[in-house]
């Protein structure tokens, strides 16, 4: 009996010191060790190289989209969570799916020097096919007007993302936004 009240003893003291008491949850601890966040991500910088294609993707621990643009540099970008997509131009209001909906700006056209497009979606409402993807609902073309392009992406849940942009292949350029599948 006297050596079970001295191991509880040193429980109690050790509790009491917080030796066996986990610290807090770290601020910087994250899902799958992305410390992104959900605020707008911009560059103003604008490009002449039009946009050719838009593509999707899954990933391990978020979804992808991509904008692929043709000869030369990569363009600037706005990317920011939004309570209604709208076109470009008309500022009519584009039915998205999902809880939440992120405004893609791609400071490029979609069309050529003589004004024919360089990119037209067979389906403006369905650019690509995500269905079984974990948190992208919908992807869809908001137009082109004034040198830049919109698309609206759906998505599960105001989720943490990111923007960049890489150059290639050849001479083209992508706009890339990852999505986050959990905070």
């Amino acid at each position: 009996m006297k050596k079970l009240s001295i191991w509880f003893t040193a429980i109690l003291v050790a509790v009491g010191l917080g030796l066996l008491v986990p610290g807090p949850a770290s601020a910087t601890s994250s899902y799958c060790g992305l410390t992104w966040g959900s605020l707008m991500k911009a560059d103003g910088s604008m490009s002449g190289a039009p946009v050719t294609n838009v593509r999707t993707g899954q990933h391990y621990c978020f979804d992808r989209l991509v904008v692929d643009l043709g000869s030369g540099p990569a363009p600037g970008y706005s990317v920011r969570y939004v309570g209604q997509i709208t076109q470009d131009g008309s500022g009519k209001p584009v039915d998205v799916r999902g809880g939440a909906r992120l405004q893609v700006v791609v400071r490029a056209p979609a069309y050529d020097g003589n004004g024919e497009a360089t990119y037209k979606p067979a389906n403006q409402l369905e650019l690509a096919n995500v269905s079984g993807y974990q948190t992208f609902r919908q992807v869809v073309w908001a137009g082109s007007f004034e040198g830049q392009s919109t698309l609206g992406l759906g998505v599960r849940a105001r989720l943490p993302f990111r923007v960049f942009t890489l150059d290639g292949p050849g001479s083209g350029s992508r706009l890339v936004v990852d999505v986050a599948h959990f905070w």
